[in-house]
Protein backbone atom coordinates (compact mmCIF):
# COMPACT_ATOMS: atom_id res chain seq x y z
CA UNK A 1 0.00 0.00 0.00
CA UNK A 2 1.37 3.23 -1.37
CA UNK A 3 1.98 6.41 0.95
CA UNK A 4 -0.83 8.99 -0.15
CA UNK A 5 0.18 12.44 -1.74
CA UNK A 6 -0.71 15.86 -0.76
CA UNK A 7 -1.62 17.79 -3.48
CA UNK A 8 -2.70 21.82 -3.08
CA UNK A 9 -4.56 23.66 -6.22
CA UNK A 10 -5.44 27.03 -6.18
CA UNK A 11 -8.93 27.86 -7.49
CA UNK A 12 -9.34 30.03 -10.36
CA UNK A 13 -12.68 31.71 -8.76
CA UNK A 14 -13.27 31.62 -4.43
CA UNK A 15 -15.50 29.03 -4.12
CA UNK A 16 -17.11 27.60 -1.01
CA UNK A 17 -15.38 30.20 0.72
CA UNK A 18 -11.90 29.02 -0.39
CA UNK A 19 -9.19 29.84 -2.30
CA UNK A 20 -6.62 26.67 -2.30
CA UNK A 21 -8.37 22.54 -3.17
CA UNK A 22 -6.61 20.61 -0.93
CA UNK A 23 -6.66 17.16 -0.59
CA UNK A 24 -5.15 13.26 -0.67
CA UNK A 25 -4.08 11.01 -3.64
CA UNK A 26 -4.05 7.19 -3.18
CA UNK A 27 -2.40 4.54 -5.80
CA UNK A 28 -3.57 1.20 -5.73
CA UNK A 29 -3.71 -2.16 -7.75
CA UNK A 30 -7.06 -0.45 -9.43
CA UNK A 31 -6.09 2.92 -9.81
CA UNK A 32 -5.90 6.08 -7.93
CA UNK A 33 -7.88 7.09 -5.43
CA UNK A 34 -8.85 10.52 -3.91
CA UNK A 35 -9.58 11.36 -0.41
CA UNK A 36 -10.40 15.40 0.36
CA UNK A 37 -13.01 16.09 2.91
CA UNK A 38 -13.54 19.34 3.44
CA UNK A 39 -11.32 21.26 6.29
CA UNK A 40 -14.71 22.14 8.12
CA UNK A 41 -15.53 18.10 8.12
CA UNK A 42 -14.90 16.32 11.70
CA UNK A 43 -13.07 12.93 10.70
CA UNK A 44 -16.63 10.35 11.19
CA UNK A 45 -17.62 12.74 8.39
CA UNK A 46 -14.78 12.25 6.91
CA UNK A 47 -14.69 8.28 6.98
CA UNK A 48 -17.01 8.26 4.18
CA UNK A 49 -14.68 9.65 1.69
CA UNK A 50 -12.07 7.81 2.87
CA UNK A 51 -13.95 4.61 2.18
CA UNK A 52 -14.31 6.02 -1.55
CA UNK A 53 -10.81 6.46 -1.88
CA UNK A 54 -9.75 2.86 -0.88
CA UNK A 55 -12.60 1.45 -3.27
CA UNK A 56 -11.28 3.32 -6.20
CA UNK A 57 -7.72 2.45 -5.62
CA UNK A 58 -8.13 -1.18 -4.58
CA UNK A 59 -11.34 -2.53 -5.71
CA UNK A 60 -12.03 -0.31 -8.94
CA UNK A 61 -15.59 0.00 -10.10
CA UNK A 62 -18.63 -1.76 -11.71
CA UNK A 63 -18.90 -2.34 -15.79
CA UNK A 64 -20.28 0.80 -17.29
CA UNK A 65 -23.43 0.88 -19.16
CA UNK A 66 -22.77 4.25 -21.11
CA UNK A 67 -19.43 5.71 -22.03
CA UNK A 68 -20.20 9.98 -22.38
CA UNK A 69 -21.62 11.58 -19.52
CA UNK A 70 -23.55 15.09 -20.40
CA UNK A 71 -22.07 17.51 -17.63
CA UNK A 72 -23.77 21.41 -16.35
CA UNK A 73 -21.46 24.09 -16.01
CA UNK A 74 -20.68 25.37 -12.20
CA UNK A 75 -20.76 28.89 -11.89
CA UNK A 76 -19.84 30.14 -8.35
CA UNK A 77 -21.09 32.83 -6.52
CA UNK A 78 -19.39 35.35 -8.45
CA UNK A 79 -20.20 38.98 -10.67
CA UNK A 80 -22.74 39.00 -13.66
CA UNK A 81 -19.92 39.23 -15.82
CA UNK A 82 -17.64 36.55 -14.41
CA UNK A 83 -20.82 34.23 -14.42
CA UNK A 84 -21.37 35.28 -18.39
CA UNK A 85 -17.66 34.53 -19.34
CA UNK A 86 -17.16 30.91 -17.28
CA UNK A 87 -20.53 29.52 -19.34
CA UNK A 88 -18.95 30.68 -22.59
CA UNK A 89 -15.78 29.24 -21.82
CA UNK A 90 -17.47 25.73 -20.38
CA UNK A 91 -16.79 23.67 -24.10
CA UNK A 92 -20.34 23.46 -24.94
CA UNK A 93 -22.31 22.63 -21.55
CA UNK A 94 -26.04 22.64 -22.37
CA UNK A 95 -27.05 22.66 -18.53
CA UNK A 96 -25.63 25.48 -16.00
CA UNK A 97 -25.48 25.21 -12.24
CA UNK A 98 -25.53 28.59 -10.47
CA UNK A 99 -24.67 29.25 -6.44
CA UNK A 100 -27.01 31.59 -5.13
CA UNK A 101 -27.78 32.28 -1.38
CA UNK A 102 -24.39 33.28 -1.09
CA UNK A 103 -24.42 34.90 2.95
CA UNK A 104 -23.90 38.35 2.96
CA UNK A 105 -25.24 38.62 -0.77
CA UNK A 106 -28.90 40.18 -1.62
CA UNK A 107 -31.25 38.27 -4.22
CA UNK A 108 -30.60 41.23 -6.50
CA UNK A 109 -27.37 39.46 -6.96
CA UNK A 110 -28.83 36.85 -7.60
CA UNK A 111 -31.01 37.78 -10.36
CA UNK A 112 -28.36 39.49 -12.00
CA UNK A 113 -26.37 36.41 -12.16
CA UNK A 114 -29.36 34.33 -13.48
CA UNK A 115 -29.85 36.71 -15.98
CA UNK A 116 -26.13 36.88 -17.69
CA UNK A 117 -26.05 33.08 -17.20
CA UNK A 118 -29.70 33.14 -19.50
CA UNK A 119 -27.86 35.23 -21.79
CA UNK A 120 -24.87 33.38 -22.24
CA UNK A 121 -26.72 29.96 -22.47
CA UNK A 122 -29.20 31.10 -24.77
CA UNK A 123 -33.26 30.35 -24.64
CA UNK A 124 -32.28 26.60 -25.52
CA UNK A 125 -29.74 25.78 -22.21
CA UNK A 126 -30.91 24.35 -18.77
CA UNK A 127 -30.73 26.60 -15.84
CA UNK A 128 -30.45 25.18 -12.24
CA UNK A 129 -29.41 26.51 -8.85
CA UNK A 130 -28.31 25.43 -5.80
CA UNK A 131 -28.52 27.30 -2.51
CA UNK A 132 -26.61 24.88 0.14
CA UNK A 133 -29.56 25.19 2.27
CA UNK A 134 -28.95 29.37 2.61
CA UNK A 135 -32.99 29.85 3.07
CA UNK A 136 -35.38 29.41 5.52
CA UNK A 137 -39.25 27.68 4.25
CA UNK A 138 -39.83 31.04 4.26
CA UNK A 139 -37.47 32.52 2.34
CA UNK A 140 -37.45 30.02 -0.16
CA UNK A 141 -41.20 30.42 -0.63
CA UNK A 142 -40.73 33.98 -1.68
CA UNK A 143 -37.14 33.54 -3.53
CA UNK A 144 -37.73 30.86 -5.86
CA UNK A 145 -40.44 32.30 -8.05
CA UNK A 146 -38.39 35.45 -8.30
CA UNK A 147 -35.37 33.20 -9.65
CA UNK A 148 -36.90 31.01 -11.69
CA UNK A 149 -38.42 34.14 -13.17
CA UNK A 150 -34.85 35.85 -13.67
CA UNK A 151 -33.53 32.33 -15.72
CA UNK A 152 -36.67 32.38 -17.81
CA UNK A 153 -37.06 29.16 -16.12
CA UNK A 154 -35.39 26.91 -14.12
CA UNK A 155 -34.64 22.93 -14.43
CA UNK A 156 -35.09 22.71 -10.31
CA UNK A 157 -33.43 24.21 -7.31
CA UNK A 158 -31.23 21.93 -5.49
CA UNK A 159 -30.95 22.19 -1.17
CA UNK A 160 -32.94 25.51 -0.98
CA UNK A 161 -33.01 24.93 3.00
CA UNK A 162 -31.52 22.80 5.12
CA UNK A 163 -33.30 20.41 6.79
CA UNK A 164 -35.33 17.19 5.39
CA UNK A 165 -39.00 18.67 6.69
CA UNK A 166 -37.77 22.23 5.25
CA UNK A 167 -37.62 20.47 1.58
CA UNK A 168 -40.87 18.49 2.11
CA UNK A 169 -42.22 22.10 2.94
CA UNK A 170 -41.09 24.02 0.29
CA UNK A 171 -41.74 21.06 -2.26
CA UNK A 172 -45.57 21.65 -0.98
CA UNK A 173 -45.60 25.31 -2.22
CA UNK A 174 -43.56 25.97 -5.27
CA UNK A 175 -43.96 24.97 -8.98
CA UNK A 176 -40.48 24.40 -9.62
CA UNK A 177 -38.59 20.85 -8.98
CA UNK A 178 -36.84 20.53 -5.55
CA UNK A 179 -33.14 18.53 -5.63
CA UNK A 180 -31.73 17.06 -2.23
CA UNK A 181 -28.00 16.88 -1.93
CA UNK A 182 -26.95 17.83 1.85
CA UNK A 183 -30.39 16.15 2.73
CA UNK A 184 -28.61 12.69 1.50
CA UNK A 185 -25.20 13.12 1.84
CA UNK A 186 -24.92 14.55 5.33
CA UNK A 187 -28.11 13.00 6.74
CA UNK A 188 -27.90 10.12 9.49
CA UNK A 189 -30.60 8.52 7.68
CA UNK A 190 -30.40 9.34 3.32
CA UNK A 191 -33.62 7.68 2.77
CA UNK A 192 -36.07 10.54 5.01
CA UNK A 193 -35.91 12.20 1.68
CA UNK A 194 -37.95 9.38 0.05
CA UNK A 195 -40.10 8.91 3.28
CA UNK A 196 -41.30 12.25 3.25
CA UNK A 197 -41.72 12.97 -0.43
CA UNK A 198 -39.36 16.19 0.01
CA UNK A 199 -37.29 15.55 -3.26
CA UNK A 200 -37.64 15.03 -7.05
CA UNK A 201 -34.14 14.45 -7.77
CA UNK A 202 -31.52 12.83 -5.72
CA UNK A 203 -27.96 14.53 -5.80
CA UNK A 204 -25.47 11.75 -4.89
CA UNK A 205 -21.66 12.49 -4.39
CA UNK A 206 -19.38 9.30 -4.60
CA UNK A 207 -16.81 10.67 -1.68
CA UNK A 208 -19.26 12.24 0.75
CA UNK A 209 -21.32 8.42 0.26
CA UNK A 210 -18.72 6.43 0.62
CA UNK A 211 -17.76 5.10 -2.76
CA UNK A 212 -19.54 4.14 -6.44
CA UNK A 213 -21.17 0.86 -4.98
CA UNK A 214 -22.64 2.81 -1.71
CA UNK A 215 -24.45 5.72 -3.99
CA UNK A 216 -25.54 2.57 -6.76
CA UNK A 217 -27.52 1.17 -3.46
CA UNK A 218 -28.74 4.36 -2.35
CA UNK A 219 -29.75 5.51 -6.12
CA UNK A 220 -31.88 1.76 -6.21
CA UNK A 221 -33.61 2.28 -2.75
CA UNK A 222 -34.27 6.14 -2.77
CA UNK A 223 -36.36 6.05 -6.16
CA UNK A 224 -35.79 9.41 -7.59
CA UNK A 225 -33.84 10.88 -10.65
CA UNK A 226 -29.97 10.95 -9.85
CA UNK A 227 -27.90 13.64 -10.60
CA UNK A 228 -23.83 12.81 -9.95
CA UNK A 229 -22.35 15.65 -8.50
CA UNK A 230 -18.82 16.45 -7.44
CA UNK A 231 -16.94 17.94 -4.19
CA UNK A 232 -14.47 20.19 -5.89
CA UNK A 233 -11.93 17.14 -7.05
CA UNK A 234 -9.32 16.77 -9.29
CA UNK A 235 -9.46 14.83 -11.95
CA UNK A 236 -8.82 11.62 -10.07
CA UNK A 237 -12.24 12.38 -7.93
CA UNK A 238 -14.25 13.37 -10.77
CA UNK A 239 -13.18 9.91 -12.38
CA UNK A 240 -15.15 8.18 -9.22
CA UNK A 241 -18.11 10.21 -10.01
CA UNK A 242 -18.09 9.39 -13.80
CA UNK A 243 -17.92 5.92 -12.59
CA UNK A 244 -21.03 6.09 -11.01
CA UNK A 245 -22.71 8.51 -13.35
CA UNK A 246 -22.18 5.46 -16.31
CA UNK A 247 -22.97 2.98 -14.04
CA UNK A 248 -26.83 4.22 -13.03
CA UNK A 249 -29.39 1.93 -14.44
CA UNK A 250 -30.91 5.76 -15.82
CA UNK A 251 -29.81 8.89 -16.24
CA UNK A 252 -32.04 11.57 -17.47
CA UNK A 253 -30.04 14.85 -16.11
CA UNK A 254 -26.47 16.96 -16.81
CA UNK A 255 -24.31 15.90 -14.06
CA UNK A 256 -22.57 18.31 -12.05
CA UNK A 257 -19.04 16.93 -12.42
CA UNK A 258 -17.47 19.45 -14.95
CA UNK A 259 -15.70 21.18 -11.95
CA UNK A 260 -12.31 20.48 -12.68
CA UNK A 261 -12.00 23.57 -14.88
CA UNK A 262 -13.05 26.43 -11.42
CA UNK A 263 -9.00 24.57 -10.33
CA UNK A 264 -6.09 26.48 -11.57
CA UNK A 265 -4.16 23.35 -12.19
CA UNK A 266 -4.94 19.41 -12.03
CA UNK A 267 -3.29 16.39 -11.41
CA UNK A 268 -3.80 14.39 -14.15
CA UNK A 269 -1.93 13.70 -17.57
CA UNK A 270 -5.40 15.02 -19.55
CA UNK A 271 -7.44 16.43 -17.27
CA UNK A 272 -10.94 16.09 -17.24
CA UNK A 273 -12.75 18.71 -18.91
CA UNK A 274 -15.86 18.68 -21.08
CA UNK A 275 -16.02 18.38 -24.63
CA UNK A 276 -18.69 19.57 -26.05
CA UNK A 277 -20.83 19.35 -22.83
CA UNK A 278 -19.99 15.59 -22.12
CA UNK A 279 -16.61 13.79 -20.77
CA UNK A 280 -15.91 10.20 -20.83
CA UNK A 281 -16.24 7.70 -18.45
CA UNK A 282 -13.05 6.36 -17.78
CA UNK A 283 -9.92 6.46 -15.51
CA UNK A 284 -7.00 8.98 -15.46
CA UNK A 285 -3.32 8.91 -15.11
CA UNK A 286 -2.04 10.90 -12.74
CA UNK A 287 1.11 12.99 -13.52
CA UNK A 288 3.58 12.07 -10.46
CA UNK A 289 5.74 14.52 -11.54
CA UNK A 290 3.91 17.56 -11.79
CA UNK A 291 1.99 16.16 -8.56
CA UNK A 292 5.49 16.52 -6.48
CA UNK A 293 5.01 20.11 -7.55
CA UNK A 294 1.51 21.28 -6.20
CA UNK A 295 2.42 19.99 -3.08
CA UNK A 296 1.20 21.67 0.23
CA UNK A 297 3.58 23.23 2.81
CA UNK A 298 5.46 21.06 5.21
CA UNK A 299 2.53 22.12 7.81
CA UNK A 300 -0.33 21.47 5.67
CA UNK A 301 1.31 18.29 4.22
CA UNK A 302 1.50 17.44 7.96
CA UNK A 303 -2.07 18.23 9.15
CA UNK A 304 -3.32 15.93 6.05
CA UNK A 305 -1.08 13.26 7.30
CA UNK A 306 -2.28 13.29 10.41
CA UNK A 307 -6.14 13.53 9.27
CA UNK A 308 -5.74 10.61 6.92
CA UNK A 309 -4.05 8.49 9.89
CA UNK A 310 -7.38 9.74 12.30
CA UNK A 311 -9.86 9.16 10.05
CA UNK A 312 -8.23 5.72 9.11
CA UNK A 313 -8.31 4.99 12.98
CA UNK A 314 -12.42 5.20 12.74
CA UNK A 315 -12.02 1.91 10.39
CA UNK A 316 -9.14 -0.26 11.40
CA UNK A 317 -10.70 -2.93 9.10
CA UNK A 318 -10.54 -1.24 6.21
CA UNK A 319 -7.17 -0.51 6.43
CA UNK A 320 -5.99 -3.66 7.94
CA UNK A 321 -7.55 -5.69 4.54
CA UNK A 322 -6.24 -3.51 2.15
CA UNK A 323 -2.92 -4.22 3.83
CA UNK A 324 -3.27 -7.81 3.83
CA UNK A 325 -4.34 -8.40 0.27
CA UNK A 326 -1.89 -6.02 -1.17
CA UNK A 327 1.21 -6.53 0.91
CA UNK A 328 4.11 -6.94 -1.36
Amino acid sequence: MGEPFVYAIGLRTRFRGIDVREGMLLRGDAGWGEFSPFLEYDDATALPWLRAAYEAAYLGWPEPRRTSIPVNVTVPACSPERAHEIVLASNGCRTAKVKVAERGQLLAEDEARLEAVRDALGPDGLLRIDANGGWSVEEAIARIPVLDRAAGGLEYVEQPSPAVEDLAAVRRKVTVPIAADESIRRAEDPYRVRDLDAADIAVLKVQPLGGVRACLRIAEDIGLPVVVSSALETSVGIAAGLALAGALPELTHACGLATVQLLAGDVAVTPLLPVAGSLPVAGVEVNVAALRTQVASADRASYWRSRWSAVSALDPGLVRAVRQDHSS
